[in-house]
């Protein structure tokens, strides 16, 4: 009988500032995927270090994650780390522990190979067709844009605007107040103007959000007007821009209580949410963006391309 030969197991660790994601796939099938809440930035994203309780709160995360990896008996694994991690101070000594003590090698990748690899995960998600797509991935420490289509990248950059980021520098009251509402939509334009510029170059139609936040819109939106049977299985969503535009007023006048009441909001996401929002209505208004699709692939999924 002829030898079967086991197709190689491969774990990806996404290290991000408010989730450490596990996807673990034999060949191109997707064995698991889960994600554990690590809120890195809390208490020290804006003074450039990871506070101590965030810091054990990685750690632990991480050492679940190797103990499913080990279940599943991969072959190898892969880890990368963004924005939490690569502009804290302490940073390297995160990486350095995990080493010493957990024997997990975690690269970090600046934010221009981020944006890369999200544009190949978002590639494998949905047709990016021959016209300009804007791809926006709202991290909690930064948030990449790429302008791109099917084939191509035309422009990427990565901004220190996470949400964690954002909400820890502004720290709203609850509900937000239109004030305050208005003072993020200044500090964004200000700092997005090589954004402006290159959409002056490169206008795109379609706004493609990657995953996050995202998620978490078109989860809340399911359960709103459909059911959340429409998202089961789907690498992406189109959104209807009415909806979208109910949930974020919605989400700019609910308090936290109300949100995390909501069905279909991740507990996590809960305080961010509003930030988000007000960042992704900002960019649709600002360019006039008539589309709004979802890819629920991201870093993860961009790195196994990478590989094949």
């Amino acid at each position: 009988m002829a030898n079967i030969q086991r197709m190689r197991k491969t774990a990806i660790i996404d290290l991000g500032t408010n989730t450490f994601n596990l996807l673990v796939v034999e060949g191109n099938t997707r064995l698991y995927k889960t994600k554990i809440a690590v809120k890195l930035g809390e208490g020290g994203i804006n003074k450039g270090y990871i506070a101590e309780a965030a810091f054990k709160r990685g750690f632990e995360a991480l050492k679940k994650h190797l103990q499913t990896i080990e279940n599943y008996r991969v072959d190898r694994t892969l880890a990368f780390a963004t924005s939490a991690i690569r502009s804290a101070i302490n940073g390297a000594d995160f990486v350095l522990k995990v080493k010493t003590e957990l024997g997990l090698h975690i690269e970090v990748i600046d934010g221009d190979k981020e944006a890369e690899l999200i544009y190949f995960g978002v590639q494998q998600a949905l047709d990016l067709g021959d016209s300009n797509n804007l791809i926006m991935d709202i991290g909690g420490g930064s948030t990449e844009f790429v302008i791109c289509n099917k084939k191509e990248i035309f422009w990427k950059q990565s901004f220190q605007l996470g949400a964690a980021r954002l909400l820890e520098h502004f720290q709203p009251k609850d509900p937000i107040t239109s004030t305050e509402v208005n003072s993020i939509e200044v500090y964004l334009e200000n700092i997005l103007t090589p954004l402006w510029v290159a959409l002056k170059k490169f206008p795109c139609d379609v706004l493609v959000g990657s995953s996050g936040s995202f998620d978490t819109l078109s989860e809340v939106i399911a359960h709103q007007f459909y059911n959340i049977s429409i998202l089961k299985g789907k690498t992406n969503y189109d959104f209807k821009l009415s909806d979208y535009n109910w949930l974020h007023d919605y989400i700019l006048k609910s308090n936290l209580e109300k949100r995390l009441k909501t069905p279909g909001m991740i507990p996590m996401r809960a305080d961010m949410i509003v930030i988000s929002s007000i960042f992704i209505n900002y960019i649709l208004e600002r360019k006039q963006i008539q589309s709004m699709k979802l890819s629920t692939y991201a870093l993860k999924e961009g790195v196994l391309k990478t590989l094949s």
